[in-house]
């Protein structure tokens, strides 16, 4: 399997179909072989029944449902257990990250390792920009990163990294980091990023700001506490 494309969905029923077409156009053109991986995270209106109708449409798509909301990490870290592609795309499934930008990510991943969505001209409340922002500074600034946009869900890895990972609930929003710790070459490149078209955002003030730093306090820990020695020869 060359491709396998990870979307996590909570709440989405009404983006689901438009985002399986153009998703499934997009990867068709590659002349690869691929495959879909919707994990249901517990989605309350509807979803569910959606996702099955398209299972029986399209016959590389694969749902997973959970039995409630795990969060994001969880439905990501699902997806990648399952994934049998050499690379794996995420994305999110409420329509605002274009599959049309996936083959730019796939044109980065011969030189690197992990490509990185970062968002043009984001289509959000003023509040979830600012917050976003701020949370990036703060992370950025005490890791010694210089991750743009950890908020962007539309990346591709190299399997043989994510592999190696044992994630935590919250940790989502470090994967980059995490996966330089493992060796990665991480790189970020420009995406689209689109106004929603149904549903509500399912993050706010404080999934961003307050709950996003106790995990990087989490991070931070794990940073100074990570073995790192070498065998003298």
């Amino acid at each position: 399997m060359d491709y396998s494309v990870v979307i996590p969905v909570y709440d989405e029923r009404d983006n689901l179909a438009i985002l399986l077409q153009s998703l499934t156009e997009v990867m068709d053109s590659l002349g690869k072989e691929y495959e879909v991986i919707c994990v249901n995270d517990g989605s309350r209106d509807g979803s569910d029944e959606v996702l099955r109708d398209l299972e029986r449409k399209y016959g590389r798509l694969k749902v997973v449902e959970f039995e409630r909301n795990y969060g994001l990490t969880a439905a990501l870290d699902a997806g990648f257990s399952m994934a049998k592609g050499d690379i794996v795309i995420t994305m999110d499934a409420d329509m605002q990250n274009d599959p049309e930008d996936i083959p730019k990510l796939l044109k980065e991943i011969g030189d690197y390792d992990v490509v990185c969505g970062v968002r043009s001209r984001r289509h959000d409340p003023w509040s979830r920009i600012v917050s976003s922002r701020i949370a990036n500074y703060v992370r950025n600034k005490v890791t010694r990163e210089n991750i743009t946009d950890v908020g962007c869900t539309l990346r591709a890895y190299r399997s043989k990294f994510l592999s190696r990972l044992k994630l935590f609930d919250g940790m989502h929003r470090f994967l980059p980091t995490l996966l330089k710790w493992e060796g990665a070459k991480v790189v970020e490149v420009e995406v689209s990023h689109h106004p929603r078209l149904y549903g509500r955002t399912k993050f706010g003030v404080w999934n961003r700001v307050f709950r996003a730093f106790i995990d990087f306090l989490a991070v931070v820990w794990m940073k100074r506490r990570r073995l790192n020695y070498r065998i003298k020869e």
